[in-house]
């Protein structure tokens, strides 16, 4: 019975023309009291802020603290929006909590077109170049058009290069955090998370002029209500001409066969081709981008993604990428 419950479910993911889009509503509320030394005399704290599109409903927003300044503010480079407060003097405390409710989608972009209309280069220059830890130039250009070789069209490469990384890369669980993304040296080790994985896409996919980009969020766990501080998750996109953006997530291919082992062929088929156009429900999108300049601006260098509340204290980092010291707890509860 259990394997036929698990065989249904994998047909309802692998077929969703057949299915009825699956929707999650949950309260989310993120507090923090601030890890920093109670004498710094300015102190600088931005939270990604998810948005409404057309894949999720972001609403009843609502944040407070003793914080002296705090507002929303979107950059203009990759579109990232971000909730920022700060403190401008010493205190022994400095505290805020922030909460929203969110209605999400899943997305599913299947029945592609027999033919590709031709790609403007120009118009997807920014999703086509290099970042400062995934080029698209030397051993990546080299590994991208060995794994596309005889493929002409978009949706063929694109499609080589998920089949390749989830053949040939893996989960590897003692990664911190998603991972940093440094894609030369994850073409020879193969292991890594989320963060990790759809970098290497990205630049794979980049080196032979397939536009792409990633969508950083979190994830809503399993269950009614519960902790999601460390369930942040990022998947990809590829632009498929005369199609639109279509989602891939070879990462959660890769979760589910280390996490489920002792799926046979057809059941990892089904979850390797769902994948390849469609992401489930129980993800909120943050933003896209590397290499990101917050607004207003931080002071210790670009951010590699914009993932996990970011903090300065006098115009130093408080922490890594991932900020797990900052003192923070997020919360889900399901509507």
């Amino acid at each position: 019975m259990k394997r036929l419950v698990l065989a249904i479910l994998l047909m309802s993911m692998a077929f969703p023309a057949f299915a009825e889009l699956k929707e999650r509503e949950a309260e989310v509320t993120f507090k923090i009291n601030l890890n920093a030394p109670a004498d710094l005399k300015e102190v600088r704290l931005w939270i990604p802020y998810p948005v409404s599109d057309k894949n999720q409903t972001v609403e009843d927003v609502k944040f407070s603290g003793n914080y002296t300044n705090a507002g929303v503010y979107k950059e203009n480079e990759h579109g990232n929006t971000a909730l920022y407060s700060e403190w401008s003097a010493p205190k022994s405390e400095r505290v805020l909590t922030y909460s929203y409710k969110v209605k999400r989608k899943e997305v599913v972009a299947k029945g592609f077109p027999k033919s590709e209309s031709t790609l403007s280069k120009d118009e997807f220059k920014e999703y086509l170049k290099s970042t400062s830890r995934g080029p698209v130039t030397g051993k990546v250009k080299e590994t991208a058009e060995r794994i596309t070789k005889g493929k002409e069209t978009v949706l063929e490469k694109s499609r080589a290069i998920y089949d390749w990384i989830v053949n040939n890369m893996y989960r590897d669980t003692d990664v911190k955090g998603c991972g940093t993304g440094e894609v030369e040296r994850l073409l020879e080790a193969l292991g890594g998370k989320c963060g990790d994985i759809h970098s290497v896409y990205i630049a794979l996919a980049r080196s032979v002029g397939v536009p792409s980009r990633e969508v950083f969020g979190i994830r809503i766990p399993k269950g009614k209500e519960g902790d999601m501080t460390k369930a942040q998750h990022c998947w990809a996109e590829f632009y498929l001409p005369g199609y639109g953006w279509v989602p891939v997530d070879p990462a959660d291919v890769r979760k589910y066969m280390l996490e489920n082992k002792a799926s046979g062929p057809k059941e990892i088929k089904d979850v390797v081709d769902y994948f390849f156009g469609a992401v489930n429900e129980g993800r909120i999108a943050y933003g896209k981008g590397r290499d990101i300049a917050l607004n207003p601006p931080q002071k210790d260098g670009k951010l590699n993604y914009f993932m996990y509340p970011y903090a300065e204290a006098d115009g130093k980092a408080l922490d890594d990428l991932f900020g797990f010291n900052l003192g923070y707890t997020i919360t889900f509860k399901e509507k």
